[in-house]
């Protein structure tokens, strides 16, 4: 059994997600492209989710968003059932398209941990050796400038999405939102951007560094683009690592420590509430943050505590 997972309104998410057996469904195109962004537009649109960085990568994506009305569960179902469904279509691929593993969610705590994640997501393409830029890849991608000042406008791809059906609009717009990091931290927009940039030329400085020292070359955009998506991701990963349930950045003691026994007091809460319904008894709340029990069963949740 999962370990249940902790869902507030407000919360900052690194979302990754990555295609069954690694095979290279999600190669850069634009018919790809615009399947992904469309059906991630309708899906934060539907749901309420903030994106603030979107990059997809030709074996999975990564996301950092923010969810104000505790919805992300809804959003990344429908997101994930309807990317994988366009992308049976436009491979005409046979089977499943994403992998059976929880799609991790990793809570940002801390305004540090945002910028770090972002520039983590955007540089993804460069830490994989795929280009030796971030700005160079061809898929789906999130410059630090863009983030809090983009609107992407997106028409309706042909695959799958049909015209005749209500819940495709024409065409749909996805923002990109800034993040309340920003005004965490007390800072202009434009810093926090700075900040993301920063971060994300040490990763890249830091991915170039490591291919030279390997002997290795980086890919390049044109082969990049030209990916079989029925050809598997060659480099070595680990197989059912860690999957963390937060991050709070670099060198944040006090945010790591509370983070842990907030968890740990949601589970335990959780442990209780789940063993007196399966006892039948029905007047004991689960704890604030509660989606699932709450969502398909109907049950008792505890409203959520004030701050101190």
């Amino acid at each position: 059994m999962t370990q249940p997972r902790l869902i507030e309104p407000g919360a900052v998410y690194l979302v990754t997600r990555r295609t069954v057996r690694r095979h290279h469904l999600f190669a850069p195109g634009p018919r790809m492209n615009r399947i992904f962004l469309y059906t991630l537009a309708v899906a934060a649109q539907r749901s309420g989710v903030q994106v603030h960085a979107a990059v997809l990568m030709s074996t999975h994506e990564h996301l950092v968003v923010s969810d104000p009305e505790g919805r992300l569960p809804e959003f990344l179902h429908y997101l994930h059932r309807h990317v994988a469904l366009a992308t049976k279509v436009l491979r005409k691929w046979d089977g499943a398209v994403w992998d059976h593993e929880t799609t991790s969610v990793v809570e940002l705590r801390t305004p540090h941990a945002v910028i770090e994640k972002l520039a983590y997501a955007i540089a993804n393409p460069v830490a994989a050796a795929l280009v030796p830029r971030a700005r160079d890849w061809p898929g789906v991608t999130t410059r630090p400038h863009e983030i809090g000042t983009a609107t992407w406008r997106i028409e309706r791809p042909a695959e799958y999405f049909a015209p005749d059906d209500g819940r495709w609009p024409p065409h749909v717009e996805l923002r990109l939102e800034m993040p309340r990091a920003a005004r965490e931290l007390g800072m202009r927009d434009d810093e926090l951007r700075d900040l993301v940039a920063h971060e994300l030329g040490a990763l890249e400085s830091a991915a170039r560094a490591k291919v030279r020292e390997t002997g290795g070359t980086f890919l390049g955009a044109d082969r990049c683009a030209k990916l079989s998506p029925f050809r598997r991701a060659r480099s070595f990963e680990s197989i059912r690592s860690l999957n963390p349930t937060f991050a709070v950045g670099r060198g944040n003691h006090d945010a790591l420590r509370d983070s842990y026994d907030r968890v740990r007091a949601f589970r335990a809460e959780y442990r209780h509430a789940r063993r007196s319904w399966r006892a039948g008894r029905r007047d004991v709340p689960f704890p604030a943050g509660t989606w699932l029990m709450r969502e398909q069963h109907g049950a008792e949740v505890a409203p959520a505590r004030l701050a101190a």
